[in-house]
């Protein structure tokens, strides 16, 4: 009697095994969620808080286990329809199938270590928009030694940009270049090391020798690999004597942090009084006038004018006579700029109304130049108490180029009475109409000279540069004044313009079927179908 009983227990828990299969099914199911969700947070789409990812791994590792525990369910409660799945002809089948597959992905992995080891760069793109210029090569095959490029990104300013473009110079430059991204907030002990002012810079090292970037392009990386290759020291002064901007005490006032982005180039800066010194030394690149509050005398005049004659270059930036101590004393220097470089500097206050508070003066619009080229699309740049330009354009010699306008409705007030009790309104005939000039460039063909000037010297003082893009105009008003713009020039070879249709909801939605029921329905019929047949026929 107690062996057919047990046949009857056997027979009642066996039964019950389908639902270690239904368990193990289900934690299949949940297993791939778990693993689309990965893939989601892999490759950027989805970014679930910490306490979600442990949410996600622990259901992951609860699918895992009761995978393992429904197919033991299953073999525990019905140990014969086990052997007979192992032993079987779909078994045979399946261990064939199952080698082939260990095989294939066997194939797979070595592949890809392979190519992992020995990275080799292939740019399909029809314009080879992911091949570094020709000039760039070979200034990375010219390196003498090791160059490694050190990215300043906080969590505030996305790195992918510049990962995506140095490992460009990485993959082509046989070993010669490498690079890190690291945050300053993290590290601020070598942002400090390599005078780090702004977020988003990039420090090129050599030897001892060292370069940065502010913004990350083909053009500035290879002119930096340029500049190192050609160490001669190249030095900027700005002038004193005349109540200008401080490079050397700090304050919200001072240009200390203008001083710090240039020397971080790679500049050396230095403050010339030319009272004193009664000449402008040979290794001056440019000359920087950085808002003075009184006037250049006579003899400072013609120095200045001399040494832009023989092809130097100025950065003039000049402040409302309101807010200085000039008042309407004539100033040799202003006469000069207009008299030979057509740049008249109005006296005036320009005064937007899209503005908080209406006195600063804010860029609408950029004409095209090396100056503006990075920061037109993107940033804007403001002007405590600015005065308007404007720019001569019958000079014979004078090519000039307005940098920065305000919007339409800014206009230039020329009565400073009215600004006392707030009376002020644009008056025509009187004021200066909008678009105001604020910044303009000039170069003389004949000469090579070049001048920058600004009708405002508050934006780069060290409240206010690193605001905005107010730090990159500043510096590449130098760098262009200094002929630091175009060490090198690219060859680029045009994009091809393509046009992509737009799609309606409903195409949206049809692909959304298609993709997602459709063609995944298709593939399980058919394997449920194959499945049907072949049990059919026994």
């Amino acid at each position: 009697m107690t062996p057919r009983k047990t046949s009857s227990q056997k027979l009642v828990w066996k039964r019950y095994a389908p639902v270690g299969l239904w368990l193990a099914g289900l934690s299949v199911f949940v297993g791939i969620v778990v693993l689309a969700i990965k893939v989601l947070v892999v490759i950027g789409i989805y970014a679930p808080a910490p306490e979600t990812v442990k949410v996600i791994d622990g259901v992951g590792l609860g699918a895992l286990a009761a995978f393992v525990i429904g197919l033991s369910l299953f073999a525990l409660l019905d140990p014969k329809k086990v052997r007979e799945f192992l032993t079987g002809r779909q078994a045979r089948h399946g261990s064939a199938a199952l080698i082939n597959l260990i095989a294939v992905l066997g194939i797979v992995f070595v592949v890809n270590r392979i190519v992992y080891e020995y990275p080799v760069q292939m740019d399909w793109t029809e314009d080879k928009e992911n091949t570094l210029a020709p000039e760039t090569l070979s200034t990375l095959k010219a390196l003498p030694e090791p160059v490694e490029a050190i990215g300043f990104f906080t969590a505030n300013y996305p790195s992918e940009n510049a990962e995506k473009i140095l490992s460009r110079y990485k993959n082509s430059s046989d070993g010669k270049f490498t690079f890190r991204i690291v945050n300053p907030d993290r590290e601020p002990a070598l942002a400090a090391r390599y005078q780090v002012a702004r977020d988003g810079t990039i420090v090129l090292i050599m030897g001892e020798r060292q370069e940065s970037v502010t913004y990350a392009s083909e053009q500035n990386i290879t002119n930096a690999l340029v500049r190192l290759l050609s160490p001669e020291e190249r030095v900027v002064y700005f002038l004193t004597g005349h109540g200008e901007h401080s490079i050397e005490q700090g304050g919200d006032n001072s240009y200390r942090r203008v001083r710090t982005l240039l020397e971080s180039k790679n500049y050396t800066v230095r403050p010339l009084n030319l009272r004193a010194e009664n000449q402008i030394p040979q290794d001056a690149v440019a000359i920087v006038v950085a808002g003075p509050t009184g006037p250049l005398s006579a003899e400072e005049t013609s120095l200045l004018r001399k040494y832009l004659e023989e092809g130097g270059s100025a950065v003039v930036l000049l402040d409302p006579t309101l807010l200085t101590k000039r008042g309407n004393e004539a100033d040799a220097f202003e006469t000069y700029l207009a008299d030979v470089w057509g740049v008249v500097f109005k006296n005036d206050l320009v005064i937007d109304p899209s503005s908080n508070p209406i006195t600063f003066a804010v860029s609408y619009r950029y004409d095209a130049h090396p100056i503006t080229q990075q920061i037109s699309q993107t940033l804007l740049t403001f002007f405590p108490g600015a005065r308007s330009l404007n720019i001569a354009s019958d000079k014979t010699d004078i090519s000039a180029t307005s940098l920065v306008y305000t919007i339409d409705r800014a206009w230039g007030e020329t009565n400073f009475a009215s600004l006392e009790d707030n009376s002020f309104n644009y008056q025509p005939g009187e004021d200066t109409s909008g678009p105001i000039t604020l910044a303009a460039a000039l170069e003389n063909t004949a000469t090579g000279s070049r001048l920058v000037v600004f009708g405002n010297s508050t934006f780069a003082v060290d409240a206010y540069v690193v605001q905005y893009g107010n730090s990159d105009l500043i510096v590449n008003a130098i760098d262009w004044a200094a002929k630091q713009d175009e060490l090198i020039n690219l060859t680029f070879t045009e994009k091809t313009t393509r046009t992509l249709l737009p799609i309606s909801t409903w195409g949206w939605l049809g692909l959304g079927l298609l993709f997602i029921l459709i063609i995944p329905g298709l593939i399980v019929g058919a394997g449920i179908t194959a499945w049907i047949v072949r049990r059919a026929k026994g």
